[in-house]
């Protein structure tokens, strides 16, 4: 009996190892992100007990409201230059696949940015929302883009995202979040079951491959590009509103 036990304590902490202590979720931890009051932390950096390296990042944009975020995504932003206007010293391409005029869910935005001193080439691909959020309803006076990321040149995601933004007294803020290490080989549009995937998503591959610098640099990429985003963001939209 106890040969038994031991061994399946031994079994126990060998999945914990590999998988994490949540071995047969894709967990993904929401850390307050529709919370309507502060939470204790709102910028910074931390692991969750599978492996997953979390990213956030809050952004107060003065005069900015919700609506005006999500044009600049699904109506505005088209260009390189557009792109470079966000983040000048960062940003250095970008094409758009799957757009359509107004519309941001399916759509995939081709960029090469500067994360760090690092050239990423990075596909994201926005998703609806509901599918990490099953319970998540829409307001009037917020905006909700989600996404996978992953590489241009690979077809292979390894990071989920999203952007809330919500309205305030004094404009609109924006909580940003990223979740390292949700990996999932892509076709098209898809994820498909893979290998890559299995191994990926372990506690294990994730302490190996993860690293706090890269999340340190993406926090710190996340607050400079929208906060100058928020700089110049109310201007262009009223300079871009119908005349009446």
């Amino acid at each position: 009996m106890k040969k038994i036990v031991v061994i399946f304590l031994s079994s126990i902490v060998f999945i914990i190892a590999i998988w994490g202590v949540n071995p047969f979720s894709h967990y993904r931890e929401t850390s307050g992100l529709f919370n309507p009051e502060y939470n204790d932390l709102e910028t910074g950096i931390f692991t969750q007990s599978n492996g997953v390296i979390v990213v956030k990042a809050l952004t107060r944009m003065p005069k900015v409201k919700a609506n005006m975020v999500r044009w600049w995504f699904a109506d505005y932003m088209q260009t390189t230059a557009d792109y470079q206007k966000w983040h000048p010293t960062a940003h250095v391409w970008m094409s758009w696949e799957n757009k359509r005029e107004g519309e941001i869910i399916g759509a995939s935005h081709l960029v090469h940015e500067y994360i760090g001193n690092e050239l990423q080439k990075l596909r994201i691909q926005f998703v609806d929302p509901v599918e990490f959020f099953p319970d998540y309803t829409p307001s009037k006076n917020e905006t909700l883009l989600c996404a996978r990321a992953g590489e241009l040149e690979r077809d292979l995601n390894l990071t989920t995202m999203c952007h809330y933004i919500r309205d305030t007294e004094f404009g609109a803020e924006m909580r940003s979040i990223f979740w390292l290490g949700h990996v999932a080989k892509r076709e098209g549009n898809e994820q498909v079951r893979s290998i890559e995937g299995l191994i990926g998503n372990t506690a294990l591959a994730r302490y190996f491959l993860l690293n706090t610098s890269l999340a340190s640099d993406l926090m710190t990429h996340a607050i400079e590009e929208m906060g100058n985003l928020a700089d110049f963001l109310p201007q262009l939209y009223e300079d871009n509103q119908p005349t009446k």
